[in-house]
């Protein structure tokens, strides 16, 4: 069973950036796509980013221009790089593994982290 462990969270100001990053306890297959679901308080779990193997990203539309994914394959790493933090960035940021992109975007997600705070105040 894979293991996906989250680092990087923590309390910043509003505009300012955070990185995250997630690995992975063994090796993820090449046909996996990575990402990052985040669960604010009292809201559903949303996409944010995901990325393949390749390369191919996809980000949630909130979240475009202000946060990068990326991913190291070699390392079994996936990073969430996020600039220009609002409040309403505030949530619990999981990393999650899927077969194939489309499966992480429509929420069939294989495996889940166990998620980092994140949380954007003044």
């Amino acid at each position: 069973q894979v293991q996906l462990v989250e680092s990087g969270g923590g309390l910043v100001q509003p505009g300012e950036s955070l990185r995250l990053s997630c690995v992975a306890s063994q090796s993820i297959p090449s046909h996996y796509a990575m990402g990052w679901y985040r669960q604010a308080p009292g809201k559903e779990r949303e996409l944010v980013a995901a990325i393949t193997t390749g390369g191919s990203t996809n980000y949630a539309d909130s979240m475009k221009g202000r946060f990068t994914i990326s991913r190291d394959s070699v390392k079994n790493m996936v990073y969430l790089q996020m600039s220009g933090l609002k409040p309403e960035d505030t949530a619990v940021y999981y990393c999650t593994a899927a077969q194939y992109l489309t499966a992480l975007i429509l929420g069939r997600v294989d495996h889940w982290g166990q998620g980092t705070q994140v949380t954007v105040s003044a």
